[in-house]
């Protein structure tokens, strides 16, 4: 279960220009104590917004909060039992606190399925929903109801509304169950469907997991023409740094990354010194690895996997 994606804990609500539009940048600057704070005293004068409350409850889930977040999605589900949001996000907290207490996780399976499959049945569109019901159903165990078939059914549903997240769940299905030649098949379609960079990602990870560094840097690569994102550039010199291959282009790619490179590319330039310094490792080239390590080190001295790297220069 340690997969499926509660997106209710993403910045997905449209706010209302009412009393309360202050909540909506406190969400965006991930303040969600403050926004506690300011809902809980927005709700005790305004005990009937159900808006309000929702976003309460979004507030303790951002900030992991299970508990608090159940009873205020309870409290919302029994107000309204026809909200598909509020069901698929009962379900969503129920199944975060179940990941926390495994011993408890078993009497918390049937109140989740039975929120994600009546969200579901309310909202025939409900894309988040039927995801969760693909990686639930894929993930459980047969003998609690965990059931391939179920998975695949609303993976279909999910194609019938978006064909890319149809291709896509039928991928995590496949490759979820060792089949990793299904699972390509349907990623690839993914990328020729809509091809945004999760569909590729989803393929490269694929490759890596199976072993196949050269087809991963291949589709990256692709990914890289269509998307340009310097962040790309560093993900082939991290492939060619861990499977040792193409480390004339590994190493090529990570100065590329490391020239560009802005805080919106994710990974501190750190990293890109250490995959430069294990491109060299394998090379033993001594003196540049070292180079290298020191430089990832100097930045994040905290890394132990740097350290590591150091240790195992030093001795060549």
């Amino acid at each position: 279960m340690k997969k499926i994606i509660f997106l209710f804990l993403c910045p997905f609500l449209v706010f209302c220009q009412t009393s309360f539009d202050g909540v909506e940048s406190l969400f965006e600057n991930k303040q969600y104590g403050k926004a506690e704070v300011f809902l809980s005293e927005f709700i005790n004068k305004n005990p009937d917004n159900l808006k309000a409350i929702e976003l309460l409850g979004d507030a303790y889930g951002h900030q992991k909060k299970w508990d608090k977040a159940i009873d205020v999605y309870e409290l919302l589900v029994k107000a309204d039992d026809n909200n598909a949001n509020y069901h698929y996000k009962y379900g969503g907290v129920l199944g975060m606190k179940a990941l926390e207490n495994k011993l408890k996780a078993i009497g918390f399976i049937g109140d989740i399925k039975y929120s994600f499959e009546k969200a579901a049945e309310l909202d025939k569109n409900h894309i988040d929903t039927r995801w969760a019901l693909v990686e639930l159903y894929m993930e459980l165990p047969s003998f609690v109801g965990g059931s391939m078939k179920k998975s695949m059914k609303y993976a279909q549903e999910l194609e019938n509304l978006s064909k890319v997240d149809g291709y896509l769940a039928k991928g995590y299905i496949y490759e979820y169950d060792d089949e990793p030649e299904l699972a390509e098949k349907y990623y690839k379609m993914a990328i020729t469907e809509g091809g945004s960079l999760t569909c590729y990602d989803k393929l490269t990870k694929l490759y890596e997991s199976e072993n196949k560094p050269k087809e991963a840097i291949k589709n990256i690569e692709s990914a890289n023409k269509k998307h340009q994102r310097n962040a790309l550039h560093y993900q082939i010199g991290k492939v060619a740094a861990e499977y040792n291959v193409e480390l004339h282009k590994g190493e090529k790619c990570l100065h590329i990354y490391i020239k560009n490179y802005s805080a919106e590319d994710g990974v501190p330039k750190a990293w890109a010194y250490y995959r430069l310094a294990q491109i060299q490792t394998h090379r033993k080239y001594k003196a540049q690895a070292l180079k290298y390590i020191n430089l990832a080190i100097t930045e994040l001295p905290s890394i132990k996997l740097f350290k590591k790297q150091k240790v195992e220069i030093l001795a060549l």
